[in-house]
């Protein structure tokens, strides 16, 4: 589809994407929200942790929400969007990526970008367990390109799954890494550096065999963990491999159900090819937004409901019309 006119106009300060970031991150909080825990088993003898949460009136359709980096079911943006469906009509099922629910997983491995067979795992365990006419998808970060993947590198699509919404996704993973490494990202990488390498020395005291103690003091940058773990405990040659064959930009051609990516310009994440245009342009199915401002994963809204969740709510009532 043609790229989507935006008329996204938040407030002057909301304008800058730094700003925009970091508000939403730091500072955006969201009260009310039930959240139900159940832990699912995954077929390498791993698990995952569901955090559910039931619409104000009953429904058959349910939206799948996947975190970004070293994220959670209780971001503010997870939290925020659960929030959002739940008072108009759907439930929803916050994932916890491996290592992301408070609890480190069982395996070496862990999450990652291209990981969809844990979408997978989720997708079957509602299907055989729940009671839902209507599946849809909505990522962030790392989560749209898990999602996005997902959709369109093969897998058996159920036809309960109605419509995917991806925010901030880094379309091309190399490209989002080569942004992160620059000096202008230099606050965001260091802190998601922190938070990777303090799990990985956990993951070394149970698996002390596969990785040592200068390996992983001579990580550096986030591209050095891509390096040292991402790609060795997943089964890539190094990094270059890893986001060369996990980018879900690949995969956006073969998508068959209506999905929406929403990146904003002034996303300081994402590099010129983490922005779908010819794809959008040549796949009926696949709709783009690029607004001006938003930032990364920010898209500050009125009444604390973003303008992301509003436009995912709005595009999955949409295209379930037709």
């Amino acid at each position: 589809m043609p790229l989507i006119p935006s008329n996204y106009k938040p407030p002057f300060p909301f304008r800058n994407g730094h700003f925009s970031t970091i508000y939403s991150g730091v500072f955006r909080k969201i009260s009310g929200l039930v959240q139900k825990r159940e832990r699912i088993e995954t077929p390498d003898n791993d698990f995952l942790d569901l955090d559910w949460s039931e619409s104000v009136l009953p429904t058959k359709k349910v939206v799948l929400l996947f975190h970004g980096l070293e994220g959670d079911a209780q971001r503010h943006y997870i939290a925020g969007s659960a929030k959002k469906f739940t008072q108009n009509g759907f439930d929803t099922c916050a994932v916890n990526l491996r290592s992301c629910s408070g609890q480190l997983n069982r395996l070496y491995r862990s999450y990652h970008s291209g990981a969809t067979e844990d979408v997978v795992c989720v997708v079957e365990h509602i299907l055989k367990n729940k009671s839902y006419d209507e599946i849809y998808l909505m990522g962030f970060s790392l989560g749209g390109n898990l999602i996005l993947k997902y959709l369109g590198e093969g897998n058996h699509i159920p036809n309960h799954i109605k419509a995917a919404v991806g925010v901030s996704v880094p379309c091309s993973l190399k490209s989002a890494c080569d942004e992160l490494l620059n000096s202008k990202n230099v606050l965001y990488s260091k802190r998601f550096k922190k938070h990777l390498i303090a799990k990985l020395r956990q993951k070394q005291k149970l698996f002390p065999d596969r990785i040592t103690t200068t390996e992983i003091s001579s990580i550096h940058t986030l591209k050095d963990f891509d390096d040292i773990y991402t790609s060795q405990a997943h089964g890539f040659k190094d990094a270059l491999d890893y986001y060369e064959k996990c980018s879900c930009k690949q995969f956006l051609p073969q998508i068959k159900i209506p999905s929406l990516v929403l990146n904003a310009k002034n996303d300081s994440f994402l590099g010129d090819a983490c922005y779908p245009f010819n794809e959008a342009d040549s796949n009926k199915n696949l709709f783009l937004e690029v607004p001006d401002f938003g930032g990364h994963v920010g898209f500050w809204g009125k009444q604390n409901s973003s303008y992301a969740e509003q436009q995912a709510l709005d595009f999955m009532k949409r295209v379930t019309k037709k």
